[in-house]
């Protein structure tokens, strides 16, 4: 059976967010017009913390872009987005969200960030949404959301890794950048992962 997987549509990633992803919300509707076509519809949210670690604010002297290491990880410094219970981690109100099956909650650890909606980055803690998937039947995944180059990658590797058959739909997906989009996209289909 096939799921659809939709990652972190949240208010902070899109028009005037505090991680605005460009054109973000121009998925919205593509998104909402395909979900009728799936037996499952799932979806992640970053759901972190106050004092979680990837934020440039809880740093001395650190600003948003910059990159530190912490426990032996790279760590991307980001402006503070999606903080639990906020409107900014929030799905979008334009979101058919009502069709969602389940939510799976990722960066949850304020000591860790967790850009796959599987594991976190460490892959020290699952999220649940290997077995839940699993013990539904589902073998095949397509997946949609922000960003392209972040969280639907990381999600889409691990997907792969997990051994689900995995379509990233291309006109369901927007990245920070069009460089680190293309980049990502080449990652993807070069492990077998079919972009579509």
């Amino acid at each position: 059976m096939n799921a659809l997987i939709l990652i972190d549509i949240q208010n902070d990633f899109l028009l005037g967010g505090s991680l605005e992803v460009p054109k973000g919300d121009e998925i919205i509707d593509n998104i909402n017009s395909i979900m009728d076509n799936y037996s499952m519809v799932v979806a992640t949210k970053d759901w972190h913390p106050k004092n979680h670690i990837s934020f440039a604010s809880n740093h001395n002297n650190k600003k948003a872009g910059q990159i530190i290491t912490i426990n032996n990880l790279d760590q991307i410094l980001w402006p503070d987005h999606c903080i639990k219970d906020s409107k900014g981690s929030e799905f979008s109100e334009k979101l058919d969200f009502h069709k969602i099956h389940k939510i799976f909650y990722k960066g949850v650890d304020s000591n860790i960030d967790s850009y796959s909606g599987f594991y976190d980055n460490g892959k020290i803690r699952s999220t649940g949404l290997s077995n839940f998937l699993k013990k539904n039947n589902i073998n095949q995944v397509d997946i949609v959301g922000l960003a392209t180059d972040y969280c639907v990658k990381y999600s889409s590797i691990d997907a792969y890794n997990e051994g689900f058959k995995i379509n990233v739909l291309r006109f369901c997906v927007r990245g920070i950048s069009v460089e680190t989009t293309e980049t990502a996209f080449k990652e993807m289909k070069d492990i077998g992962i079919s972009i579509i």
